[in-house]
């Protein structure tokens, strides 16, 4: 990956990130891995009742497609194994966890000057 598309994914997280926490949410982990994969944003609503995993994908331009039809079935079926992954080390560390958990996907795309719109499908898939 160049280092221009991975300042871009980078960009995207932030955007996304700070869409949640306009919101009242609270990021409480980016970038989370294991040896199985990566969760971009882990977010829990302003009551913490849900978590949230979210996926974010940034596009520079729709030429390859809208960034919500980059998140395949065995996309969702990874982040599905990696949200059971993430409880399971809240829950061994002690630390609170929320008992819904929610998949969202968010889409980050350049405008024509340059900025990030940030469009978020809630509950994506389940």
């Amino acid at each position: 990956m160049t280092h221009r598309r991975q300042d871009l994914g980078a960009r995207g997280e932030d955007a996304a990130a700070q869409w949640y926490e306009a919101r009242g949410d609270v990021v409480v982990a980016r970038n989370w891995r294991c040896a199985e994969g990566e969760i971009d944003l882990v977010v829990t609503d302003a009551t913490g009742t849900t978590v949230v995993i979210c996926e974010v994908k940034t596009r520079s331009s729709d030429r390859f497609g809208s960034p919500f039809e980059a998140v395949t079935v065995a996309k969702q079926r990874r982040l599905r194994r990696l949200a059971g992954r993430w409880l399971a080390q809240r829950r061994a560390s002690g630390a609170p966890y929320a008992t819904v958990v929610r998949f969202d996907v968010a889409g980050v795309t350049l405008n024509d000057t340059g900025g990030l719109v940030v469009e978020v499908i809630e509950a994506a898939f389940g």
